[in-house]
């Protein structure tokens, strides 16, 4: 508690040097847990080993996370070009936001800035999946934060289910909460960037996610739209699940996935926000339905655990007969709240960078095919590559943009 409390002190001492009239911890629609300052690059040019990297999922993949990391270093001082700021200003944060069911919940996520300077926009990112607590935005480096090194506030909400609601069932896949998540705190953080000095020099703001968060992007532009609360400028969307019925269908021919612990969290999380009241053991078999609570809802564990201790990629190994059939019962209700819960259903009126990788053995690429179907005659730029697997995906993707943002 001392060090969290040492930690908390040191940050707004650095904070009130760079604005000395300013509280970073009273204000009304966002309330401070946390300030510190972090370098992105460290002094002998290698990449802070703070950021965190997204694992390679595949029970397959003999990656270690430590290799991966290594070569994200390596791919991020080769392709970042212009960095704006080397030290980010991190301040995660409580807001007043949404449960599934609408009413009120606090919840809690993290502002990246550039340390000093003008801030040009906001970026309001919707993070990939995540299994551990201690990997949510509020609690770590996130690799998205980059972005903050060219000059934008980064915006990132916990969602339900992390952060100061770890306690709570994460409703995975479920667009509606998900993505009024990181809308709410976008409606936080404005007011409160203007309330310490750091209001951003135009209204407009970008949209950025990547896997689940590339799904969740696409929800988050619906909702702006729909209730005209953002002038939106660019949608970056990338290695989304964005028809989640599709994705059920080629999952269950193939009878296998590449990220296994996906599975029972959609079905959960589904389940959870859209109280269908389901029941797991309809769906899967043990080991897996007797160890939910300590494999996924404890929050202990990282994607690539959760998948280790499930053991198999293979769906009948992992679900029931009747859990893989979207015709019985059971089955069908989720399929009909997986069609419920695509995100291509609705016009956008923002220009969308869509990203995928072909050699994507995590979210089927046939979820950019439809996306690039369903978006025809729109202002969408198509990028569909042999850009590796899902994790080196993301890599390029956020670099991607990064180069592209102006």
């Amino acid at each position: 508690m001392k060090r969290i409390l040492y930690i908390l002190l040191a940050g707004l001492a650095l904070a009130a040097c760079h604005h000395p009239e300013v509280s970073f911890t009273d204000f009304e629609t966002f309330e401070v847990l946390s300030v510190s300052t972090a370098p992105l690059f460290q002094a002998d040019g290698s990449l802070n080993p703070e950021v965190s990297v997204m694992e390679e999922p595949s029970i397959d993949d003999p990656a270690d996370t430590k290799v991966l990391s290594t070569q994200v270093a390596t791919i991020v001082r080769d392709m970042l070009g212009v960095v704006h700021s080397n030290d980010l200003l991190h301040i995660a944060g409580i807001y007043n936001g949404h449960d599934v069911d609408g009413t009120p919940l606090r919840q809690s996520g993290k502002v990246v800035l550039p340390a000093t300077g003008p801030v040009k926009n906001m970026i309001l990112v919707s993070h990939y999946t995540i299994g551990a607590n201690y990997e949510c935005p509020s609690e770590t480096f996130p690799l998205e934060a980059l972005l903050a090194a060219k000059g934008y506030a980064v915006v990132i909400a916990d969602y339900i289910g992390f952060g100061v609601t770890s306690g709570r069932i994460h409703p995975y896949m479920h667009t509606e909460s998900t993505a009024r998540s990181v809308v709410d705190m976008a409606l936080a953080v404005k007011p409160y960037l203007e309330h310490i000095g750091r209001k951003p020099e135009s209204e407009e703001v970008y949209l950025f996610g990547y896997s689940q968060g590339g799904s969740t992007t696409l929800a988050v532009m619906d909702i702006i739209q729909d209730e005209n609360l953002f002038p939106l400028k660019k949608v970056y969307a990338g290695g989304g699940p964005y028809d989640l019925a599709a994705t059920f269908d080629v999952s269950m021919e193939l009878n296998k996935t590449g990220i296994p612990c996906a599975i029972p969290m959609i079905v959960q999380g589904i389940n959870e926000g859209e109280q269908l009241g389901l029941s797991m053991e309809d769906f899967f078999r043990s080991p897996l339905l007797e160890n939910y609570d300590g494999w996924i809802n404890s929050k202990l564990l990282t994607v690539k655990q959760i998948n280790l201790k499930i053991g198999s990629e293979y769906l009948d190994r992992i679900m029931t007969d009747a859990g893989r059939d979207k015709h019985s019962t059971e089955t069908a209700r989720l399929y009909v709240a997986l069609l419920a819960n695509s995100v291509l259903s609705f016009t956008p009126t923002a220009p969308i960078y869509l990203f995928h990788s072909r050699n994507d053995q995590t979210v089927p690429f046939i979820n950019a095919l439809h996306a690039e179907e369903y978006f025809k005659g729109h202002d969408v730029k198509l990028d569909f590559g042999d850009y590796g697997q899902h994790a080196m995906g993301c890599v390029r993707f956020i670099l991607t943009a990064y180069k592209d943002l102006p």
